[in-house]
């Protein structure tokens, strides 16, 4: 008989959650859903391969913690998808999973109630949901993945992944990346450090054989044949930004030496932006200029948008929430976020 003084000392429960496949069978893929889901990768592999000259613009919230919101912000963009078709790929950043440098709210997965009771069951099943609704839109998704089962549960839904900044140098999120099915956009270090999220492209485009589940809820030994559409995301670091045209000409020269095709996304928020929201058009107008003036390795834009600008605090009576307004980091408002991809899709439409 093992010891309770020995094993599992610091934890205090156990609560089981359905595994992927209960999950799938009560939220099944659907055609209209699927066909959403394969067209966006297909678009996004393109881009990434120069068979498509247009730019991928992963955008919205920061993070989902409303779900009426949340698809009120993806009917807007998905109208918004169709008037720049012809120079944009809209990706909706759906993030459920927030990773924190010491505590709070870790996102709607593991706290959809935002009460602290953490019932990641409840909060799976309603990610899925939510991704399924966005999806039968005809609208793809984009999410970051911090939870390496995560993908298990909601992978089948998604078209495009970031790690992040946070992360990119995990092991376990290059093993978890070299098995996902979508193009993988690795950040750049927090302290701007670029190497970091070349490793982590070479890293995760061989195979690899890790720990993990299967479909049944099974620890499994996961194999993988590599992924050969990993990206870098320049994000800023260390407080300064680097999307100027220099940096990103440093990023792509930095790429090819590694003998990786020189694919820089760009990410308007974060340290581009110095976290002020309100900045992010200035960085996007510039990496738009940068384009039409012949720039060849920029291929994507990220940023932070919703219905109303800013953030907020959660309160105590959720009741006092702001409709469609960030509970983590401050994101630009809708018609800030039309009127930007609006000019940018002007200036686009010229490009040589």
């Amino acid at each position: 008989m093992i010891s309770p003084d020995i094993e599992n000392i610091n934890v205090t429960n156990f609560a089981s959650m359905p595994t992927p496949a209960e999950l799938h069978a009560k939220l099944p893929l659907t055609d209209a859903a699927s066909e959403t889901v394969m067209k966006g990768r297909a678009d996004l592999r393109n881009i990434l391969d120069r068979k498509d000259k247009r730019l991928f613009v992963v955008v919205g919230p920061c993070s989902i913690h409303d779900p009426v919101a949340g698809l009120d912000y993806a009917r807007r963009l998905k109208a918004l998808q169709e008037e720049v078709a012809d120079t944009m790929l809209l990706v909706m950043r759906v993030y459920f999973e927030k990773p924190r440098t010491t505590t709070g709210w870790k996102g709607y997965i593991n706290d959809p109630f935002m009460d602290d009771s953490f019932r990641v069951d409840v909060g799976m099943e309603k990610a899925r949901q939510f991704l399924l609704d966005v999806c039968e839109l005809g609208l793809p998704t984009a999410t970051e993945a911090l939870d390496p089962i995560s993908p298990q549960y909601l992978g089948d839904l998604i078209a495009w992944t970031a790690i992040g900044a946070r992360t990119t140098e995990s092991q376990t999120h290059r093993e978890m990346s070299s098995g996902l099915s979508t193009p993988v956009g690795f950040k750049n270090g927090t302290d701007g450090d670029i190497s970091i999220a070349i490793n982590a492209i070479l890293s995760a485009a061989n195979p690899h054989a890790f720990l993990g589940i299967n479909g049944e809820g099974n620890v499994s030994i996961v194999r993988t044949r590599g992924n050969a559409y990993g990206h870098v995301v320049l994000r800023g670091g260390d407080g300064r930004p680097n999307y100027d045209s220099v940096s990103v000409a440093i990023a792509a020269q930095s790429l090819e030496k590694a003998k990786l095709p020189a694919n820089v996304v760009v990410d308007c928020s974060h340290a581009n932006s110095y976290k002020k929201p309100e900045l992010q058009p200035l960085v996007m107008a510039d990496v738009v200029n940068q384009i039409t003036h012949g720039n060849q390795s920029v291929v994507g834009v990220m940023i932070e948008s919703n219905i109303v600008g800013g953030n907020q605090k959660i309160p105590q009576n959720l009741s006092e929430l702001k409709y469609g307004c960030s509970v983590t980091d401050g994101c630009i408002d809708w018609d800030t976020t039309a009127d930007m991809l609006r000019a940018a899709h002007k200036e686009l439409l010229a490009r040589p």
